[in-house]
């Protein structure tokens, strides 16, 4: 599984510059579709999120694409699919919190949300935007423990315009400068690896307090 989430991120630049080669202006379609689902679907928590913005980004500056159409287009499928995943979590409610792990849900990602939203509060739908998992996790847990919507909103718009306007400019201005072109699959692994940061520095975090309270454990027992 590893092995082939890399080769598609690898591959993800030349797969979108074939899809604009055959298809034209239908990725505009496909580009929303995606973030649209990423970011409204709970169950799709592993969609190319950073690493497809900035490849679109270098696509819009090479081929018939406008970058302003597509970030106008993209910001609004990010704050469409937010929402939908709050009215979703908010029609679930606690109920998720008693539900077994399965193909389509795992409890460990909600509840790493959820010490997300114990430390940056309600930024958490903002700076979540560029965390992969929890950016797919964000909006559904705001929706189950009820924030109001029109303070969601206003997080979500924020988050989403930051998002897509940071990733998709930055590709676009920089992404076909020779060096950055000619090793670009290098730097698509590099915004991949440097988004999942706070997911490992969290990890490391909670695996550390773990063991720590084993031994304390273990000492007090003996």
């Amino acid at each position: 599984m590893i092995t082939t989430l890399l080769f598609s991120l690898l591959a993800l630049d030349q797969t979108l510059a074939n899809f604009v080669a055959q298809y034209g202006t239908w990725v505009y379609a496909l580009l929303f579709l995606v973030i649209f689902v990423e970011t409204g679907l709970v169950i799709f928590p592993f969609l190319p999120g950073d690493s497809l913005l900035f490849i679109a980004g270098t696509l819009a500056a090479s081929t018939e694409l406008d970058v302003h159409i597509l970030v106008i287009l993209l910001v609004t499928a990010a704050i469409l699919g937010d929402s939908v995943n709050y009215a979703i979590g908010r029609k679930i409610g606690q109920r998720v919190y008693a539900w077994q792990d399965s193909r389509w849900y795992k409890r460990a990602y909600l509840i790493r949300t959820q010490k997300f939203y114990e430390k940056y509060g309600n930024m958490t739908i903002i700076i979540a935007r560029f965390v992969p998992i929890v950016r797919t996790f964000a909006p559904f847990l705001a929706g189950v423990v009820t924030m109001p919507y029109p303070r969601f909103l206003t997080y979500n718009i924020t988050g989403g315009t930051l998002w897509i306007c940071s990733l998709v400019y930055l590709g676009y201005f920089f992404g076909n400068i020779p060096f950055i072109k000619n090793n670009l699959s290098f730097f698509v692994i590099g915004i991949v690896l440097v988004s999942i940061i706070p997911i490992a520095v969290t990890y490391f975090k909670e695996r550390a307090a773990k063991q720590e309270s084993e031994f304390r454990n273990q000492k007090t027992d003996s």
